[in-house]
């Protein structure tokens, strides 16, 4: 019987996806009734988890134009499109606050990596590398727009380099500091959600406390938020963490840590010691949250790995390879130098040619560098951060990335971390991955399940969803995502992009739903 409902079901969703002269035709043939605009979805039986951390309940969802028009025991109107969810969870689209689909939804506007995963709304600019100028880049997503919700950030080095070109090896000078700043405002203006840093990076690295206090008071003024890849997520990590509280108290604006990790032997298995600094500031007022994927290893530059930037210095860079458990643990995804490298850990890469790690290392900086993939973070560490109400999902992948994270992170979450490990109730992992952040993100329409919000849907067989995505095959498509919605349309039908691209792009302060 259950079959045979389904079947119904995806001739349904075939209606649904014919030309308009085909769909009017198609109702035309329904028996007489009530009309909701064109484009009425009805999600019908499901298991509605709302996002806010509420018990689950049975329920029925209907969707007309862009936004959810009711939830309860709910019939089929005349012409109306059925998805049949019983057995499945009904959730809240999610969303991710941390994304580099820059320039992914260029290439493929379908963001099939990303909605496969339930993303329906991302983040970008992250890390302190953004689009600019804001207004230019949203301006063009508006003309060919995206399957899904796109917003920024504004980033702390994309202004750096602006306005220091390639000297920004050195403490910025005042005036420096204020041609940044008005590009910030500029970007605030434009719509930009908050400024975020990578201060662990090249670009970023050189710049003092004051020069980020700085910018990040003139995203304050604007309401915005300071989102920030840390200065060190390795031995100095908790120096890190504590400049992070400096700025948000200083600027007074709310801070995000991007991806909190511990990534060095020397710091691994103290995460209780990271939420108890994060939660006396906390206390004291201070609005301090972060995000964390749910993955050991963490993809970067190559030049990361060696804090001090001495990366010709073999015994600086021995140490670095030890901290992260050796040249075994670092995988060469790309290298334009040496595209036989691509694929093969440091380890590898020596016994082949009988060098050693620290060697190859060396050689690749030399020759332009490479990006990797890296593992070292421990699982207790990772569930402490998940297990804390202040700490969201996010993925720190996007559209191309070269870390199963691009494809998988959600997924992951819901099959490894909720069904198997138990580590948080399914209610809560929702609530992490839609509510939470679009709150973050001042999205006041988004995020939740109930009448007046945006019918940005995911709907998913809690049984089987899973992540496919691996370090070596990163782009394998996740199973258990059966539907998708974005303002009201679908996305992914039957666990297939459907093609429609119906994404918003969101500016603060406008008037598609961004506020603090």
């Amino acid at each position: 019987m259950k079959s045979k409902a389904r079947q119904l079901c995806v001739l349904v969703l075939a209606i649904f996806l014919l030309p308009t002269s085909e769909k009017h035709q198609a109702a035309q043939s329904q028996s007489a009734g009530s009309i909701l605009p064109a484009g009425s979805v009805l999600i019908a039986g499901g298991t509605v988890i709302d996002g806010t951390g509420s018990q689950r309940r049975v329920a029925d969802v209907r969707i007309a134009a862009d936004r959810i028009k009711e939830i309860g025991k709910l019939k089929p109107l005349s012409g109306e499109q059925v998805v049949d969810a019983r057995g499945l969870i009904v959730a809240p689209g999610f969303v991710d606050i941390h994304n580099h689909s820059e320039r992914g939804l260029g290439s493929d506007p379908t963001a099939k990596s990303q909605v496969l995963q339930g993303i329906t709304t991302l983040a970008v600019g992250p890390d302190g590398s953004s689009p600019f100028p804001i207004a230019s880049y949203l301006d063009r997503l508006e003309q060919q727009p995206p399957a899904v919700n796109v917003i920024t950030f504004v980033g702390h080095a994309t202004v750096r380099q602006r306005v220091m070109g390639q000297d920004y090896k050195r403490a910025a000078t005042e005036t420096e500091i204020a041609r940044m700043a008005e590009l910030v405002e500029q970007a605030m203006r434009e719509g930009a959600v908050g400024l975020s840093t990578g201060l662990e990076y090249d670009i970023g690295n050189p710049a003092t406390t004051e020069e980020v206090i700085a910018l990040a008071r003139v995203a304050s003024r604007y309401g915005g938020i300071y989102m920030s890849h840390v200065r060190d997520e390795a031995d100095l990590a908790f120096d890190a963490f504590r400049e992070a509280i400096r700025i948000g108290r200083e600027a007074r604006l709310p801070v995000q840590i991007s991806h909190i990790k511990l990534g060095t032997v020397g710091v691994w298995n103290k995460a209780g010691e990271v939420v108890k600094l994060i939660q006396t500031a906390r206390r004291e007022g201070l609005d301090i949250t972060a995000d964390c994927y749910p993955y050991d290893a963490w993809a970067s530059t190559i030049t990361v790995l060696v804090p001090s930037r001495k990366h010709d210095d073999p015994a600086m860079v021995k140490k670095a390879l030890d901290d992260v458990g050796g040249g075994g643990n670092v995988l060469i995804t790309s290298c334009l130098a040496h595209r036989e490298y691509e694929g093969g850990t440091l380890d590898e890469i020596a016994r082949a040619g009988s060098k050693t790690a620290v060697d190859v290392y060396i050689q690749i900086v030399k020759d332009g560098g490479a990006s990797v993939v890296c593992k070292s973070m421990v699982e207790p560490d990772m569930k402490t951060f998940y297990q804390q109400p202040w700490v969201m999902v996010a993925s720190d992948g996007g559209i191309g990335a070269r870390h199963p994270r691009g494809a998988g992170t959600f997924p992951r979450v819901l099959g490894r971390y909720v069904r198997e490990g138990k580590w948080l109730t399914l209610e809560e992992a929702i609530r992490k991955m839609s509510s939470f952040p679009a709150k973050r993100l001042g999205l006041h329409e988004r995020g939740i399940l109930k009448p007046g919000m945006k019918g940005d849907v995911v709907v998913f067989d809690p049984n089987k969803v899973i992540d496919r995505s691996t370090m070596t095959q990163p782009a394998l498509e996740p199973a258990g995502i059966l539907f998708v919605l974005v303002n009201g349309k679908v996305a992914v039908a039957e666990g297939k992009v459907t093609g429609e691209r119906p994404g918003s792009i969101l500016r603060r302060g406008g008037a598609a739903g961004i506020s603090r």
